[in-house]
């Protein structure tokens, strides 16, 4: 959370489009934050882009596209809810059709678990990147606490809730323990 994530996937889409390459951008569509089929950015940039659900074939999706029009690559935001079936079949479009794919999400949730999509991600992925941000006490924030309507700190729930700054606090390890 607050780490800029959608803004980095918003910036490798304008490098890529600037120079007049394709880019397939998709986004779960639980989320609906900004709208539908929007990426955005807490900064205040945004591009359309399909969705993904649970039922979605991602390779078969990615081939459709690449079929009308070749691809630099495909970018995909909110993918800790990735399934781990969407996983596998995106490793199928970057060693099958030689399309490289972004994947950008959370790791784990406000309970210190390890989301679906972003275990199956860990694991299968070539490289991974970090996209840090910081705790209220200056050091690097790997959790996050998810806030009640009342701001006290929730420990309990499920998984997958869509929220931004109103719900969730991005900190450290060590007051993500005192939180809990």
């Amino acid at each position: 959370m607050n780490a800029g994530k959608s803004t980095q996937l918003l910036q490798v889409a304008h490098n890529y489009e600037e120079r007049g390459m394709n880019v397939y951008m998709l986004t779960a569509e639980i989320d609906k934050r900004s709208g539908e089929n929007i990426i955005s950015s807490r900064i205040g940039i945004q591009h359309e882009c399909d969705i993904y659900t649970k039922e979605s074939n991602l390779f078969e999706k990615v081939n459709e596209k690449q079929k009308a029009t070749p691809l630099a690559c495909v970018l995909i935001d909110e993918a800790q809810w990735l399934s781990p079936d969407h996983v596998h079949q995106l490793t199928e479009v970057a060693d099958t059709l030689n399309v490289p794919v972004l994947c950008y999400g959370l790791r784990t949730d406000f309970k210190g678990e390890l989301f679906p999509g972003s275990q199956n991600l860990l694991a299968l992925a070539d490289e991974l990147r970090e996209i840090r941000t910081i705790c209220h006490c200056s050091k690097k924030a790997t959790m996050v606490l998810r806030l009640g309507e009342d701001g006290k700190v929730l420990k309990e729930g499920p998984q997958n809730q869509v929220g931004g700054n109103e719900s969730y606090v991005s900190v450290c390890r060590k007051h993500w323990k005192e939180a809990q």
